[in-house]
């Protein structure tokens, strides 16, 4: 064995020994529990998903700021938002948002099907899909997005209310999107989803 390979090796073992810190410290005591969801945070390196040099924090218990702006959320509410959606091998999971690359690494990992966009204009071509995962907070949920989202399909995402950002379970009912508020968690506000400036006279 190289030289290089050892030191491989030696990274591999200490980004596994991070990760398992981060499902001990940060999601079993949060209430983030269920084994498959675990074993998906365990196999998918959170350090891949950030630039070269934040990859020191990959782990920390925050949001990681990426080079493009984007911000990547803490493990956390992944973990919180896989425990609300239950994603199976069954899904069509449509993410949606920047940086979004974690979490549809985590949703495969669950044996879904994943197709990724930007929280632009992206997911408006989308349909069908039996879950949807929105990376980041809404402000304004646009009427279109329930086109998304297949009939008794779900929708999970951040839900900005007063300045606060909250987890949000949505159901298609009746061809809209009806959402319940599950409880505050960090999340970025989505510019895309911002809501719209309100004019008066």
């Amino acid at each position: 064995m190289t030289v290089v390979e050892e030191r491989a090796n030696v990274a591999d073992a200490g980004s596994e020994a991070a990760r398992r810190a981060m499902i001990d410290s940060q999601l079993r005591v949060s209430g983030v529990n269920d084994p498959a969801i675990l074993a998906a945070f365990l196999a998918v390196p959170r350090e891949d998903f950030v630039p070269e040099a934040r990859r020191p924090v990959a782990y920390a218990d925050r949001a990681v700021t990426l080079s493009d702006g984007a911000v990547l959320s803490p493990a956390l509410t992944y973990g919180q938002m896989l425990t609300a959606a239950q994603p199976t091998a069954e899904d069509n999971v449509l993410v949606i948002g920047a940086p979004g690359g974690y979490l549809a690494a985590l949703a495969e990992n669950l044996g879904a099907k994943v197709t990724r966009v930007a929280a632009t204009d992206e997911w408006v071509k989308a349909s069908g899909h039996s879950l949807v995962l929105i990376d980041g907070a809404i402000e304004d949920m646009p009427a279109a997005l329930a086109d998304a989202v297949a009939a008794d399909g779900r929708l999970v995402t951040g839900l900005v209310e007063r300045g606060v950002t909250r987890l949000a379970l949505g159901r298609k009912v009746a061809g809209a999107l009806v959402l319940t508020v599950l409880g505050e968690a960090d999340f970025a506000p989505l510019a895309a989803f911002a809501a719209r400036p309100k004019w008066s006279f």
